[in-house]
């Protein structure tokens, strides 16, 4: 009884952090580029109260008798499904329609990745520079920030599906700027380890990033302007999944008022 009491806690445990990642799923809603999160389980040690051989008689048991000590959570996975695209005014949102990320460079001068294709220009020593709303600068397909001379107009920078900057010409035909939005992929999205911001950092389960640009192997993704991906969060599954957590949860409290009873009366039976 001692040990039920220890097992249904586990699974009270695992049940609020599923609980807690449900919550982060629903508050990122409509947060841009957000990838929906899911907790994983599996069980933990099992221990043995009687081997397969052991009978009363000395017979021979097929099988042993064996008790779970409880669940704890193994994982949480972000699913990489694509979001809705949502159409934008701005001439600096832009989607990845496919695999790929956007590469940023980091305050501490490290590169990170994200789908969050909420741009801006911002001013730098040099010109206009694409970043983030954090003002992070966005990298080429060369690794390096993109800056534009201050004799460009930014708001007439259109970006074509390979994520080439072109400016119009006098004819007001789109001309090749010579630069490319860098788009990145990872053989295994799911190790990548997940920053604030909206960042997402290289490690050695994601592996090596790969340049779009610079690998034919790969499926190319569409870079489009105007649009932002959203959240692939689905409201209604993440509802259904939180009643699923609650009554879950609720079904192990109650092993507990059960294995409590059961210990009350038995330290009744001596009066």
């Amino acid at each position: 009884m001692v040990r039920s009491l220890w097992t249904a806690a586990t699974g009270m445990i695992a049940q609020q952090t599923n609980l807690d990642t449900i919550a982060n799923n629903l508050s990122n809603v409509n947060t841009t580029g957000y990838k929906t999160q899911v907790n994983e389980f599996k069980t933990l040690l099992y221990q043995t109260l009687q081997t397969r051989t052991t009978t009363a008689n000395g017979a021979q048991k097929p099988t042993s008798a064996q008790v779970g000590l409880g669940t704890r959570n193994s994982a949480i996975s972000s699913i990489f499904r694509e979001g809705n695209l949502i159409s934008s005014d701005s001439e600096t949102s832009f989607a990845i329609d496919g695999k790929g990320f956007f590469a940023v460079r980091g305050e501490d001068g490290n590169t990170y990745y994200t789908r969050n294709g909420n741009l801006k220009f911002t001013l730098a020593t040099n010109g206009n520079m694409l970043a983030t709303t954090d003002g992070l600068p966005v990298l080429d397909t060369n690794g390096q920030p993109i800056i534009i001379n201050n004799s460009y107009i930014m708001s007439r920078i259109t970006v074509t599906k390979d994520g080439e900057l072109c400016y119009p010409d006098e004819r007001n035909n789109p001309q090749s700027m010579g630069r490319i939005i860098g788009v990145f992929q990872f053989n295994n999205p799911n190790g990548l380890a997940k920053l604030g911001d909206s960042l997402y950092e290289q490690t050695a389960a994601s592996g090596q990033p790969i340049n779009e640009a610079t690998n034919p192997n790969v499926e190319k993704s569409a870079i489009l302007q105007n649009f932002l991906e959203g959240s692939n969060v689905q409201v209604a599954d993440e509802m259904v999944n939180m009643i699923v957590a609650q009554r879950a949860y609720e079904l192990n409290s109650k092993a507990i008022i059960a294995s409590d009873e059961m210990l009350q009366q038995a330290n009744n039976l001596r009066r």
